[in-house]
């Protein structure tokens, strides 16, 4: 192999390792933005029940209450989040 060809074809690894290297580094940068729910109580009265949660990093509050069908059959869940002062 003669010289030119070697400096060539170091150039150009350098110039394929120096274009790769941002996009090696965005691929490493993850945010974990899984919810740390913290159960907070539970009450029950009649057909429904309630439960509380609390997130502590975003002061977030989870309300969940069960939905009643036809014949007091459970149909869903349904929860409501609200932001605490």
């Amino acid at each position: 192999m003669n010289r030119r060809r070697l400096r060539f074809l170091g150039v150009a690894a350098l110039l394929a390792l120096a274009l790769a290297w941002p996009l090696a580094h965005q691929a490493r940068s993850q945010i974990n933005t899984a919810p740390t729910l913290q159960a907070v109580g539970v009450s029950a009265s009649g057909n429904t029940s309630t439960a509380w949660f609390h997130e502590p990093q975003s002061r977030q509050v989870v309300a969940c209450q069960t939905v009643l069908g036809q014949g007091s059959s459970l149909a869903g869940v349904q929860c409501t989040t609200a932001r605490l002062p």
